[in-house]
């Protein structure tokens, strides 16, 4: 069986084995494979110069891989990159929104683009704005709105030739934490009308929310994937913080419980485990068999952020390069 013959689903989402990309002797993808259902919103996650905006390129049309095969939206991509772009819309860190024009004339202009008759053009402007909340705008300059507002034309840009899959290359960067909610809230929406989201960002609470499936990419390879909780799992470290209110009950725990990590100057024990409710529920139920009172309990259990430093070795502190 060819490689090329194995490509063949998902049929409207993506499909990718072995990309490889490099420029000069820096490998930025080597040896990728992707699967991207339709209807779903895929995260691609990694550290500065991981290759994220790379493989979005790539898969986007933008620039050609070394190596390796796609399909995305149904089309092969080095048979039919036509194809590809007419079923993908993509929308990068930077909105691509032409400032000295307004909101239903970026629009328009994005219409004339997709071929569509005036007529035509005109109804879908009409429908984006309302759909983004930006009809009270739709007649002021486009360098008149806020971040938030600049995003969401983007995306409603994007969305004129009615793609059924979109990129959204770290599409919340420099949005405040309100504008970003709004956003992901927009992303939900197309999801349930059947749009297929590839999402690159730098915010693992970003991904944690929106992904169905999440891939960590560190030195061009996919190093770990799967649901949010999947990823969680394979990470230890979950804990619970008992806190007490003075010397002696501390000690008193201490002796109950047998186990944990003592500090007596925040005057708390913490015991490694699961953080799962019973086990919660089974230190509790020792501390009052020893009539013992915590003044409060805290339970932590690996998060996104974890997990990608366990994978990677670094905080997910840094955002991506071109590259």
């Amino acid at each position: 069986m060819s490689v090329r013959t194995e490509v063949t689903a998902p049929a409207m989402g993506v499909t990718a084995l072995g990309l490889r990309k490099a420029y000069g002797d820096k490998v930025v993808l080597d040896g990728v494979d992707l699967q991207v259902p339709e209807g779903t919103v895929f995260a691609l996650l990694g550290p500065n110069g991981a290759g994220k905006t790379t493989t979005v390129q790539i898969l986007s049309t933008l620039i050609a891989a070394d190596a390796g095969h796609a399909q995305v939206a149904g089309h092969m991509l080095a048979d039919n990159p036509d194809g590809v772009r007419s079923s993908i819309g993509v929308t990068g860190q930077f909105a691509a929104v032409d400032g000295l024009l307004t909101g239903e004339e970026n629009l328009l202009l994005m219409a004339d683009l997709q071929h569509l008759s005036r007529r035509e053009g005109k109804l879908r402007a009409v429908e984006l704005l309302d759909r983004f909340e930006l009809t009270e705008a739709a007649g002021k300059m486009a360098s008149t709105y806020s971040g938030g507002m600049r995003r969401k034309l983007d995306l409603a840009m994007t969305l004129v030739g009615e793609p059924s899959l979109i990129f959204l290359d770290e599409p919340t960067t420099g949005l405040d934490p309100r504008s970003r909610r709004n956003l992901w809230e927009i992303i939900r929406n197309l999801v349930d009308d059947g749009v297929t989201i590839f999402l690159t960002t730098q915010y693992l609470e970003e991904a944690d929310q929106l992904a169905d499936k999440i891939a960590v990419l560190d030195g061009g390879r996919i190093v770990a994937e799967g649901t949010a909780e999947e990823l969680k799992r394979l990470v230890p470290g979950g804990h619970i913080r008992l806190h007490f209110a003075d010397q002696s009950r501390l000690d008193a725990a201490v002796h109950a419980l047998g186990q944990g990590v003592r500090n007596d100057e925040s005057l708390t024990l913490e015991i490694h485990s699961e953080a799962s409710v019973p086990a919660l529920r089974y230190l509790l139920d020792q501390l009052d068999y020893a009539d013992v009172e915590a003044a409060s309990v805290t339970v932590h259990t690996p998060d996104l952020d974890d997990v990608f430093l366990a994978l990677t070795g670094r905080p997910n502190s840094q955002k991506e390069s071109v590259r």
